[in-house]
């Protein structure tokens, strides 16, 4: 039945297509049970014009009527969403990064961070002369080739990092998007994503402080690298002179490779569960001339092992993949990061440090942080913090989406 209470706002009020809302947020997300009533003619991926319950204009955003998050806010101002909007909001983002001055360290950067750029739903990574985008809605799906156009177009032609001021080849484009995300939005990225798309290949090497990385464009987790953590790998080799150093759920081998190159460790070990991943951290690890002794096992029964051998570490590192992506998820992995801390404070030697991670944004700071303090506990260990850091500055975090600021690491000795 419907709810004489609610207002109405006629058709003919409106600029088609639209959605009127129950509720409004500052939020970028528009969910479903926030939506009143939507244009007939509104389809998946269409730019439709917000109203509020009083029939005023709210703003403009993505709009896919099957997905929970039904409209992706990308302006509050009543501007034409067209080809000077998308530029506009591209060369913010890379102004952004060129004032990071991130091609001096590395040629592996996150250039778009969707809502954190204000173009929820699409990601961008720079891969040497490689763009990923990794697409999360129908509606950046639709205009993946255009903004692609778009961002290099912004860019100019790719530089080299160990080829300073000499230009290579036009950027070379790949499309990913996970199972998971392209059956809830409901659209398939297809092997070649546009007609006379570039061909790219499976890998490509990528450096970041002077360390070379081999990274799988098209199998590799999540877009191939975690440039998130590239400060935070940094800060950890410094911490590493002459030190025994373990590094848990270390994928491709990105802390174990600064602690050993970078950081003077006198053994540094990395555990991961993903074989293919080993395969390419060892690769790494002869790419980089350097000695890691890394190990293709999970990383519970690698410390319970290490326990029973009574084996401790000068340095641990814990960074485990997303452990939570639904919000009922997040009691379990609220206990996984208690349990896995619990064990891994425990191969750390007396004085010894322990850098965790969560990359959950659904996880705040203060929830996993109390959920080591309550491994710490049960492990009758201290912990003495003194440092909390987060993703890198070219993840930039939007105030009105504060789970864009998803990567909590904390810093402890283990007394």
């Amino acid at each position: 039945m419907a709810d004489a209470a609610r207002p109405v706002l006629e058709p003919s009020e409106a600029e088609s297509p639209w959605v009127q809302l129950r509720s409004t947020t500052i939020h970028p997300f528009v969910y479903r049970k926030m939506v009143w009533q939507a244009d007939p003619q509104a389809r998946a991926g269409d730019i439709v014009n917000l109203y509020d319950r009083s029939g005023q204009f709210f703003g403009r955003g993505l709009y896919n009527p099957r997905s929970q998050i039904t409209v992706r806010l990308l302006s509050r101002e009543r501007v034409p969403i067209d080809a000077d909007f998308w530029r506009r909001r591209l060369d913010q983002a890379v102004g952004l990064r060129r004032r990071l001055q991130l091609d001096q360290v590395t040629d592996v950067y996150r250039l778009v961070h969707a809502e954190g750029d204000g173009l929820s739903g699409l990601v961008v990574e720079r891969y040497a002369d490689c763009l990923v985008f990794e697409l999360f809605s129908i509606g950046m799906f639709q205009r993946c080739q255009e903004l692609a156009g778009i961002l290099a177009d912004i860019l100019g032609p790719p530089t080299a990092l160990d080829r300073p001021g000499q230009a290579g080849p036009e950027w070379r484009i790949v499309v990913r998007a996970d199972a998971r995300i392209e059956r809830l939005e409901g659209f398939h990225v297809p092997s070649q994503p546009w007609p006379g798309a570039s061909v790219v290949p499976d890998r490509v090497i990528v450096r970041e402080h002077g360390i070379r990385y081999r990274v799988d464009l098209k199998q590799g987790h999540k877009t191939g690298f975690f440039c998130d953590q590239r400060d935070n790998r940094r800060r950890l080799a410094e911490l590493c002179r002459d030190a025994t150093v373990l590094d848990l759920c270390c994928y491709t081998g990105g802390f174990a490779l600064h602690a050993a190159k970078l950081g003077g460790a006198r053994e540094v070990t990395g555990v991961e569960l993903d074989e293919a991943a080993v395969t390419v951290a060892r690769e790494n690890a002869d790419l980089n001339q350097v000695r890691v002794d890394f190990v293709y096992a999970d990383a519970f029964t690698y410390l319970r092992q290490m326990l029973a051998n009574g084996r401790q570490f000068d340095v641990v590192v814990l960074d485990p993949p997303k452990l939570a992506t639904y919000r009922i998820e997040c009691d379990e992995a609220l206990r996984k990061y208690h349990d896995l801390n619990c064990l891994a404070m425990q191969v750390v030697r007396p004085g010894g440090l322990l850098l965790t991670c969560s990359c959950s944004g659904l996880i705040s700071r203060a929830a996993f942080t109390e959920a080591v303090h309550r491994a710490a506990l049960h492990a009758g260990r201290n912990l003495q913090l003194f440092n909390q850091t987060g993703a890198a500055p070219d993840h930039p975090v939007m105030l009105n989406c504060p789970e864009s600021a998803y990567l909590k690491a904390l810093w402890f000795r283990v007394l």
